[in-house]
């Protein structure tokens, strides 16, 4: 079967253009915490420009520093190319060719971790370059654009370090998502396990107290999904907690387990009460191929700066699609990988949802001050199309110089 590649598609003839380089940034907030789970706190950023003064932005969600030397590391065989001396030289508009070159010159460097995140930020940035060079947004290069508006969901803010604080900042921070007119929230339900909020320790019982106050909180008429985030380790310890959440209305639990344990999702898709959601760390089509067709999943959440950027999140919806799936994408990053989600979404009409936060619900500074996004929250709870070149999103450069690391 040949390898899949999307590339932009194009009224007429692309201009042409060449890259000239490859520009890495690795900012770090001054007052990141590293007991806090926010990869928000830091960014990679890739700055692609060329010799027709066009340049494009993206970024991915991975350790900044590994992925700048994914990108600038020199290569020393035919398997463990340099990224940056690939693109060197090269047509923008073949991003489809590029990312095909990136991912076999680096075979042996990653296939499907750090290597592919960083390649996420390069294929961003080329479809944002690619847009600003002909003038129009990344969805209408994708194909164009399917709807005119995307439902987004607000993922709530916890905070504290005892149980009453922890699930009175999330029901605090779902008002504050109510109030701004969001029609979809997210809340995570974490005291146990990998990401165990502040450390605490808490019964199973008191996780389904956190759920009932939320949904209390915000009432009947607004989706809610829950995030566990890997809580457990099968599906029959799972279900000990959840098989009852069903009066709950939740639209999708998101990783009870652990992503490499496909055959136990099969296992808790059978039984659970509510769709099961994976997929945010995943890498390449290749993952999610697994994720679908043996972990049963029926949400898959591709992140456009971890999957391998906007084209390989692209080829996954497609999948998504063909097995009757549904996607709803993962972004905890700034209002670039934003903007690159939203395009991806507006072409896929199976993508039900966004996860979305707007400055005023964002706890990370850089999330707040570093990209000023187009999208913008409507009253009824809806994002309309973006109608500006490339990504729409403008970069704070100040704000790049301010907190870039050596």
């Amino acid at each position: 079967m040949p390898f899949q590649t999307v590339s932009p598609k194009l009224e007429g003839e692309a201009p042409k253009l060449k890259i000239t380089d490859v520009e890495c940034h690795v900012l770090l907030a001054p007052d990141y915490d590293a007991s806090f789970t926010s990869s928000a706190q830091d960014s990679f950023i890739v700055v692609i420009h060329t010799d027709g003064g066009v340049s494009g932005v993206g970024e991915c969600d991975a350790n900044p520093w590994m992925a700048k030397a994914c990108i600038e590391a020199p290569g020393t065989h035919t398997m463990g190319l340099c990224i940056k001396e690939m693109l060197i030289g090269q047509d923008p508009f073949q991003i489809g060719d590029l990312w095909k070159k990136m991912y076999l010159g680096t075979a042996m460097n990653g296939r499907r971790g750090m290597v592919i995140h960083a390649m996420s930020a390069v294929d961003m940035a080329l479809w944002d370059l690619c847009g600003k060079a002909v003038g129009k947004p990344v969805h209408a290069l994708l194909g164009g654009a399917t709807r005119e508006f995307i439902t987004p969901y607000a993922s709530l803010q916890p905070a504290g370090h005892r149980f009453e604080e922890y699930r009175d900042a999330l029901c605090a921070s779902a008002e504050k998502a109510k109030a701004l007119g969001f029609k979809a929230m997210k809340t995570e339900i974490t005291m146990n396990g990998p990401y165990a909020h502040g450390g605490m320790r808490e019964s199973y019982a008191r996780h389904t107290e956190v759920l009932k106050a939320v949904r209390k909180t915000i009432g009947n008429e607004i989706t809610l999904m829950v995030d566990v985030q890997y809580l457990w380790e099968d599906a029959e310890t799972c279900l000990k907690t959840v098989q009852d959440w069903g009066e709950y209305d939740i639209y999708f639990l998101e990783t009870p387990l652990w992503s490499d344990n496909v055959h136990e999702m099969a296992k808790l898709v059978a039984k659970a009460p509510m769709k099961i959601a994976f997929g945010e760390w995943l890498a390449t089509r290749f993952e999610f191929e697994e994720l679908m067709d043996i972990g049963k999943v029926q949400v898959a959440q591709p992140d456009v700066g971890r999957v391998g950027g906007i084209g390989e999140a692209t080829i996954v919806c497609d999948m998504a699609k063909a097995r009757g799936r549904t996607i709803v994408p993962h972004c905890w990053k700034t209002g670039i990988s934003i903007s690159g989600t939203a395009h991806m979404a507006f072409v896929t009409n199976h993508c039900a949802f966004i996860e979305y936060l707007p400055p005023q619900l964002c706890h990370e500074r850089l999330r707040r001050e570093l990209a000023h996004e187009e999208l913008v929250l409507r009253p009824d709870g809806t994002i309309p199309l973006p109608t500006k070149p490339g990504l729409g999103v403008e970069v704070d450069w100040d704000v790049v110089k301010k907190y870039r690391v050596a």
